[in-house]
């Protein structure tokens, strides 16, 4: 049976999360430690006891999901057996890290890094995102063209559910158009900035030259990735790909389009929550879903 493994992106964090992983065994432990060593902070006490509001600063957030996804996926030790992996956004990293294209170390540096310039670029420029519910892609993309502010179609979550990106004005405008187009709810979303928009440009540019200089090998399985939904294994391309998602569409609804046609049959959700169980289901009912579990 082929078995994709998918790895949520910024959302998916809850207080106490990978407490559970961190007391499993001493080398669960150990990666968090080194964690915090790396980041120069003790993520662990955000994580295990902190607020909601500490949780959700972009630069702690990030690496405390990835963290908790790539803890998981090594903890499963012989049971991940992926047939192809994909991780939404952020999680396209933890995903990488966890098909072994990137290493433990790196894998957590370059997400810090990611945070951080993505943080930067939000300061830069005020902007938003907004979930548009009910409409299809075309209509929602032809919409945001026509505007002259910076608003783009930015998260292809599943059929019926598309985010939208940009400056507060254009997505604002958007919003109220989308209203008359028969959009069921343009709900603005209370994130940092414009993920996944041409407003990421200066932390793609701060992000390239460290991806650039950082070993990426081919990984054990391809990997779906979020700019173009198709499967990569040539560790140049993973790069690219990488560089590119920053300011590009996170294609999650096709990814599992893909997948589906390549043949999965179980979708292996590995980090907190399930929401991305849920986006594969209204992508295709029968699709079987699961979290990945350590308990035996």
């Amino acid at each position: 049976m082929k078995t994709a493994y998918i790895f949520p992106g910024q959302g998916a964090q809850f207080v106490g999360m990978g407490q559970d992983l961190y007391n499993l065994n001493e080398e669960t432990k150990a990666l968090f430690e080194k964690a915090n060593d790396i980041l120069g902070f003790r993520i662990t006490d955000i994580m295990f006891n902190g607020t909601e509001e500490d949780l959700k600063q972009t630069k702690v957030t990030q690496p405390a999901i990835f963290l908790h996804s790539v803890v998981l996926a090594k903890a499963l030790g012989d049971k991940f057996q992926p047939s192809m992996v994909a991780g939404h956004s952020l999680g396209e990293f933890s995903a990488l890290v966890a098909a072994g294209a990137l290493s433990f170390e790196d894998g957590l540096k370059l997400v810090a890094q990611r945070a951080n310039a993505m943080q930067k670029a939000c300061e830069l420029q005020p902007s938003t995102m907004a979930a548009i519910l009910g409409l299809d892609d075309e209509t929602v993309e032809k919409v945001c063209a026509q505007i002259e502010d910076v608003v783009v179609a930015a998260n292809y979550n599943c059929p019926g559910q598309l985010v939208i990106s940009g400056t507060i004005e254009g997505v604002d405008k958007a919003c109220a158009l989308l209203s008359e187009a028969g959009a069921k709810r343009a709900l603005k979303l209370n994130v940092g900035g414009a993920f996944h928009s041409p407003l990421m440009e200066p932390a793609k540019l701060e992000l390239q030259a460290a991806i650039e200089a950082t070993d990426i090998k081919a990984p054990i399985c391809p990997i779906y990735q979020n700019v173009d939904a198709k499967p990569y294994t040539d560790p140049a391309t993973i790069k690219e790909n990488l560089i590119a998602q920053l300011t590009g569409a996170v294609r999650w609804t096709q990814t599992v389009q893909n997948m589906l046609e390549d043949g999965a049959e179980a979708f292996v959700e590995v980090g907190p929550g399930n929401v991305l169980q849920g986006l594969v289901k209204k992508v295709n009912r029968q699709a079987q879903t699961s979290s990945a579990s350590i308990a035996e």
